[in-house]
């Protein structure tokens, strides 16, 4: 029989004799275990919670808290309920076995134990929780693959901010918590003027980096609760909870400012000598109380924005 372990396992040994200490001692290392040791149940405790073992033997007569206590105590704990409990033990009764089941043991061997059977359960129990161990991994993997893909889901690949799918599911969100509460929403909705000249007579690349870099200015200069997202195109959208007009408007000012000082390469050649934006504020439930009339009301003074010579913010 081949006990050799692939993993060099860390096992928790829990005993208030020494001489029984070091007879499991010396088996288990023989084959490559490491070995760390606890007197009594409460010793045993603070080792599982300090070196966090593969496999604990536990002996059930022990002073104060005994092997069936310390067990319960060790499978009512969400971080420690997975590792695997052999209760070492010189009772041979049913009731003692019956016991140790309903503490949440694992396996039982008896003493005096044979060598042999003593290393085939560990490793037999050793097995069980590194397949346990994987699995966990795998399932953390898959949550974490699961994030991601509902991340992506929502995201605007170019520009890294919230897509038109979240837009609108938030600010569903943000218009019907504003009507419980009783308080405001505005939306900022924000073009890129003559984007399409920039694009033609620089490229594509040049135009995506423009479209990278305004998004990395609402980015940073919002609230956390605040939600930036690329409505389309050159076209992008700000979702301000819990701020009226007056607010809203201090916010639009202050991000077509940071456009236009900003440097983009070649916007001289635009006609108006800069890159700039144009921009739009509607702020609920004053200028609108329906989603759709909101999204076009803030839609609507962009576009006057434009009208009236670009560069500027519309609120009225």
């Amino acid at each position: 029989m081949n006990l050799k372990s692939d993993h060099k396992a860390k096992i928790l040994v829990v005993d208030d004799i020494p001489v029984n200490i070091q007879l499991l001692q010396t088996y288990l290392s023989s084959i490559g275990y490491e070995t760390i040791v606890g007197h009594n149940g409460e010793e045993a405790l603070q080792q599982v919670k300090e070196q966090k073992p593969d496999l604990i033997l536990l002996d059930v007569m022990m002073p104060k808290l005994d092997g069936f206590q310390t067990c319960k105590l060790l499978k009512s704990n969400n971080e420690t309920k997975y590792i695997p409990v052999i209760m070492v033990t010189a009772l041979n009764e049913i009731e003692d076995k019956i016991k140790g089941i309903e503490a949440g043991a694992d396996d039982f061997i008896t003493k005096p134990f044979n060598k042999l059977e003593l290393l085939a359960r560990v490793k037999s129990l050793l097995r069980i929780k590194q397949l346990h161990d994987q699995l966990q991994e795998k399932v953390k993997q898959l949550e974490q693959a699961k994030e991601r893909l509902r991340e992506l889901a929502v995201t605007d690949g170019l520009t890294g901010l919230n897509n038109y799918r979240y837009f609108k599911e938030h600010l569903v969100h943000e218009l019907r918590r504003a009507e419980r509460h009783q308080s405001h929403v505005s939306l900022i909705m924000l073009d890129i003027d003559y984007f399409k000249n920039y694009n033609d007579t620089h490229g594509h690349m040049a135009g995506d980096e423009v479209l990278r870099t305004i998004a990395k200015l609402m980015r940073s200069n919002i609230r956390s609760i605040d939600v930036a997202a690329r409505y389309g195109g050159e076209e992008f959208a700000l979702i301000l909870p819990e701020t009226n007009k007056k607010a809203a408007r201090v916010v639009a000012e202050k991000i077509k400012k940071l456009v236009e000082d900003h440097y983009f390469p070649n916007e001289e050649t635009q006609p108006n000598g800069k890159l700039t934006v144009s921009m739009g504020v509607a702020t609920f439930p004053d200028d609108a109380k329906k989603l759709d009339e909101f999204i076009n009301c803030a839609d609507q003074r962009l576009y006057q924005a434009k009208a009236l010579g670009r560069n500027r913010v519309v609120d009225d």
